[in-house]
This record gives C-alpha cells, structure tokens and sequence, in this order.
C-alpha cells in the first residue's frame, strides 16, 4: 500500500492565521497597557503640581494635540509623497529619482530634533505649524520609497495590455499602476503614522503641544507618574496607529493581492 501524505495547512495560511491574531491582540493589550497605567496614575496621592498635569481635562488636551500634529503630518506626507513617487516614476522624469530620494533620505537620516531645532532658528516660528513642516520633511521616506518601488515593481505587460486596449496614460495609473502599488504605498504609510506619533512629542519644544509637555515636565520636575503617563500614552497612540496601518494594510489592498 502507497501511504498518502497530508498536508498541513502553508506558510500562506499560517501567516494570514497569525496576523488575524495579530488584529485582535494587539488594541487589547493597548487597552490594557493604557488603561492599566491610568489606573495607577489616579490612585497614587499626587501633589499639587502632578495634578496640573494629571487630570482628565489636561491628559485629552495633549493626546488630542499629540493625534491633530499625528493626523496633519500624514495627510502632508501623503499629499506629497505619492504624487511626487508617481512623478518620478514616469519615463521622461526618471533621472530625478535618485535625487528627490536622496534629499527624502536627507530628511530622516538626520536626528529629529535637530531638523526641527533647524527649522525653528531658520523660521522663528512656533506652535503645531512649527512642528508639523519638519516632522512632515523627517516622514515623508517611506512613503516616497515605497511608492517609487511600488509602481517600478508593476508588470510592464500588464502595463502594455492595458495601453493595448485603448486606455490613456492617466487611467492606466489610476486602474492598473495605483492598484497594484497600493499594498507597498500603505506599508510605508504605516512606518510614516508612526514616526510621526514617535517625532510628535518633540513639538514641546517649539511649543506645539501634545504628549511631549507630559514627558518634558515629568523630567525637568522629577515627577515620575506625569513622565511615565505621558511616555506609556505616547506608546499607547503609536501602537493604535500601527494596529490601524495593519488594518488597512489588510483590508485596503487589492483583493487578489490579499
């Protein structure tokens, strides 16, 4: 007798299996680590000035700050990242890739604070605006990459087939280039919302506000509980941006790319 092998389920499964998991553990032990230290934070007998800091009224104002500075960031990083990756991607302006890259590389390889201590003394300039501009240039790489590679990545059959059918330019962009591009253009979103939360807390020092006030004055007061709460809250927002970059990463895509 010949015995037949069973095959477990493949690596396509598995993985698919473990990012599911990944979807539902990941805000829950947000929720908890969040939850879990804002418990302890209002139990303890704060004094005077830790409850300046801490209190309900304070802790929605700078996580509101910390999320707006977030969410402007990356429709900036957006607005510009992927036209200007579509842009350099067409045949006439290839030759400016290496270069828009290498200025976007520029923009992150250089610490944070120091492209926004730059762009404070070169502007004067203070409050979310003052954070928001640097943070954007310090984001915009992995947006940019990943569309470029994106797009270049994309069959030029298919490209061709589409072009053999009748469609112009632009519709094949639109239809075939932008879809297939989508996965690797929402991987590098998901780096950018993230270091755009991280970079945030620095907008403290040109007076931007979020959840940098909290470290920065748990730090220069030694207050432990303000320094931990606005650091884990930080953590905690960049966590739910990450889980919400992998929910679009897995829903947004292509279906026959899922």
């Amino acid at each position: 007798m010949t015995a037949t092998a069973v095959n477990g389920p493949g690596p396509a499964a598995t993985r698919s299996r473990a990012d599911g998991l990944r979807l539902l553990v990941q805000p829950a032990a947000t929720l908890l680590l969040v939850g879990g230290v804002l418990l302890w934070a209002f139990s303890l007998d704060l004094d005077s000035i830790e409850q300046q800091s801490i209190n309900a009224s304070s802790l929605l104002t700078a996580t509101w700050d910390h999320l707006v500075i977030s969410l402007v960031v990356t429709a900036l990083v957006v607005a510009i990242a992927v036209p200007l990756g579509v842009l350099v991607t067409r045949r006439w302006a290839r030759r400016a890739a290496p270069l828009v890259l290498g200025l976007a590389t520029i923009g992150q390889a250089a610490p944070a604070i120091g492209v926004l201590v730059l762009y404070f003394m070169a502007t004067g300039a203070e409050g979310m605006w003052a954070a928001v501009v640097p943070i954007t240039f310090y984001s915009l790489l992995p947006v940019l990459r990943n569309t470029v590679v994106g797009l270049q990545g994309v069959d030029p059959a298919l490209v061709d087939a589409a072009r053999g059918i009748g469609m112009s330019p632009l519709t094949v962009l639109r239809r075939v280039e932008l879809p297939l591009a989508v996965p690797l253009i929402l991987a590098g979103l998901r780096t950018a919302l993230v270091l755009a939360v991280g970079v945030a807390t620095l907008a403290v020092f040109v007076n931007g506000g979020g959840l940098g006030l909290l470290i920065d004055t748990g730090y220069k007061l030694a207050r432990v509980p303000v320094l931990v709460t606005g650091a884990v809250l930080a953590v905690g927002l960049a966590l739910l941006v990450d889980w919400l970059g992998a929910v679009a990463e897995t829903y947004l895509g292509p279906k026959g790319l899922r």
